[in-house]
């Protein structure tokens, strides 16, 4: 491969699978694109025989008891302060984990998510590859994605547990702010399920172009627009909203707790996933602090989402 074609370094933590929620917390931190490999999933998506099988000979004969998860960072960023970042975490906490690296262009890595993403349901929202055909079951709200370089395909669970609480909570008519977009799944589906406008933000300007690129495909232009913003800072300060979701770690959600209220309607509900169970406590305890209530949490796998009223 040429240095031209080079244009990103994936950096991958190999672990012993009951270390995953919190090696995929650590490379979280980074806010680069997300990759796990987690064979038992796989497994269990397989024998559901609902969306189909996953028979890559790979896959079948790896070891269950391992995990991985891959972060990819700009080739001109400097690699040795990431790795020396992520060594110094998973030392604090002892986890032993393998790191490599390599280079990989654009275009590979991108079509390296086709192998592993298929359709999934969650409550009546579908997130769909948008290399696939899908037919619709009535009733289902299909989300078409392409997550090219940016986080959220829909098969991570702080991703699905944050459908699960728009799925919920979004009515027609609210306007949707939904902060570290990735890849823009979020405000397609608030879109879909009613909301009359969102406004998407990430502070990666690739994750911005993936998620322009969703939005059109899936015909929402009209309702979302997306631009960069490093969390609230670009945000129209002359909006209201009533609804604001962040699918973000604790650390960054907790940045942004004393300002996030000026944003939002009286009533308005703040909804925030990518949190570890242990953590969800000390999240609450300092959103309380800023004027929100917890009015409902859910968790699946180590991980948790919270919806909170601003009161």
């Amino acid at each position: 491969m040429d240095d031209a074609s080079m244009s990103w370094i994936k950096i991958k933590a190999s672990c012993d699978r009951t270390s995953l929620d919190d090696v995929c917390a650590i490379m979280t931190m980074i806010d680069s694109g997300l990759e796990i490999e987690d064979y038992e999933e796989f497994d269990a998506l397989s024998k559901s025989h609902i969306y189909g099988e996953l028979v890559d000979e790979s896959i079948l004969s790896a070891d269950r008891s391992r995990a991985s998860v891959s972060v990819y960072i700009s080739s001109d960023k400097p690699l040795g302060e990431y790795l020396s970042f992520l060594n110094e975490r998973f030392r604090a906490l002892g986890i032993n984990v393998n790191i490599t690296t390599e280079g990989v262009c654009e275009e590979d890595w991108a079509k390296s998510w086709m192998q592993y993403y298929h359709p999934v349901k969650v409550e009546k929202v579908v997130i769909v590859p948008a290399w696939e055909e899908y037919k619709p079951e009535p009733g289902e709200v299909i989300v078409f994605m392409d997550p090219g370089m940016a986080f959220g395909t829909g098969m991570h669970e702080t991703t699905q547990l944050m459908i699960k609480l728009l799925s919920s909570y979004v009515k027609p008519g609210d306007f949707v702010l939904d902060i570290g977009c990735g890849s823009g799944i979020l405000s397609i589906c608030a879109a879909k399920l009613g909301a009359a406008r969102c406004f998407a933000c990430d502070l990666d300007s690739v994750a911005v172009k993936v998620a322009k690129k969703n939005i059109h495909e899936n015909g929402v232009d009209d309702i979302v627009s997306c631009g960069v913003s490093d969390l609230l800072s670009a945000v129209p300060k002359d909006e209201t909203y009533s609804i604001v979701c962040a699918n973000i770690v604790a650390d960054i959600i907790l940045r942004m707790a004393p300002d996030v209220s000026r944003y939002m309607r009286d009533g308005g509900l703040l909804l925030i996933s990518g949190i570890l169970e242990e953590k969800a406590k000390d999240v609450t305890d300092v959103l309380r602090s800023h004027g929100f209530e917890p009015v409902c949490l859910i968790n699946e796998n180590g991980w948790c989402a919270v919806a909170l009223a601003k009161v």
